[in-house]
């Protein structure tokens, strides 16, 4: 062949290779699940918009996945002390009235009095006495010394007439038990004055059954859970004051959070998390209004908001999504609604998916 040529034909197929690597690469965007469901709401007596669900299931390969990560857990200096200082009750004073099978929120407000710093691998759990359907434990947040954190659990009162006290105590991540003052507990008292009849009341972490629903309710009652999920107070309250922040910088009164419907949120958070749901209606067939007459709750009309991500969001980051859905402006208008009075927020966490149920409703 000649020389020419074959230098001109060499030319040709670098060029032709060349023109190949420059292509754009395939679309590899996120992967995303989202399920737009309407809950028609039995026996109120208004209508009420539908209420979607929206889930965003983000791919752990996708080179597009983005979070926020958390601070890194400081390093404690070797030899550091643990000791902690009991500054005041939050919530529930000792030897407050209650009735019996309310759920509540204690809160205890303690300083860190010692040099080790404070994370989510120390932990609050039951020590002795009553341990009043408290979850397994509760992770601290990040506190350094000389700085106080609120220490938030959920509870269901006895329901039984008399004086009912609870002892618990923080373990540092080697399971020790840290010194509170000269002792080593934090402990509440509740005088419950009153029984109502049993009813259906939330599955803790680990729970496996739960009550069928009282006669009159629309659907089922709670769902049997059975997946050893985990409660986060600190999301809960988190979602509860953004909501309240927005309502106030709308001209809105603030929800009052209902002990009813956050037990009717927190059963559908925990059947979300242990049976992958993304839907309001639950693994046994229950739906929202259905769920809040198991609860107790008299209402007159309600609707509801669920979430379910991974990674899991802060309550205050679930708020904003449902503020900022261009897709269904009915999760915003939820939070901020002139009909509903009241509300109740669940959240559960298991498999690495946090699920947020939000509960609005009218008495």
């Amino acid at each position: 062949m000649n020389g020419k040529l074959v230098i001109a034909f060499m030319i040709l197929i670098v060029m032709s290779l060349a023109a190949c690597s420059n292509q754009a690469p395939a679309d590899i965007s996120t992967p995303t699940l989202a399920e737009t469901l309407e809950i028609p709401i039995t026996g109120a007596t208004e209508t009420e918009a539908p209420v979607t669900v929206e889930v965003v299931v983000t791919s752990t390969n996708a080179p597009e996945f983005t979070s926020t990560p958390e601070p890194p857990r400081p390093t404690n200096i070797p030899d550091c002390t643990n000791s902690a200082s009991f500054v005041t009750d939050v919530t529930i004073p000792d030897n407050s009235e209650m009735v019996g099978n309310t759920t509540f929120t204690k809160t205890w407000r303690v300083m860190n009095t010692g040099t080790c710093i404070w994370a989510s691998d120390y932990t609050l759990t039951n020590y002795a006495e009553e341990r009043m359907s408290a979850p397994a434990s509760v992770p601290l947040t990040l506190t350094y010394p000389g700085e106080t954190v609120d220490i938030s659990v959920p509870l269901i009162a006895p329901n039984s007439v008399g004086t009912h006290k609870g002892y618990f105590v923080i373990k540092n991540p080697a399971g020790l038990i840290m010194k509170i003052n000269s002792d080593s507990r934090l402990w509440l008292v509740i005088d419950v004055k009153n029984t109502v009849a049993a009813m259906a009341a939330t599955p803790v972490a680990g729970a496996t059954s739960a009550p069928a629903a009282p006669s009159g309710a629309s659907g089922n009652g709670f769902a049997t859970v059975n997946c050893a999920f985990t409660l986060d107070s600190a999301k809960v309250t988190d979602a509860i004051n953004a909501i309240n922040a927005y309502r106030t910088q709308s001209g809105l009164a603030a929800y009052n959070v209902k002990e009813q419907l956050t037990r009717a949120a927190q059963a559908h958070a925990n059947d979300m998390a242990c049976n992958n749901l993304f839907v309001h209606t639950g693994s046994n067939g229950s739906t929202p209004n259905s769920r809040v007459v198991v609860s107790g709750y008299v209402a007159k009309s309600v609707s509801e908001n669920v979430y379910g991500s991974y990674p899991p969001l802060s309550g205050s980051d679930a708020v904003n999504w449902w503020k900022n859905d261009k897709t269904d402006l009915n999760h915003n208008l939820n939070l901020i609604s002139d009909k509903f009075v009241d509300v109740g927020v669940g959240y559960a966490f298991f498999n690495n998916f946090g699920y947020y149920v939000i509960v609005f409703a009218t008495p």
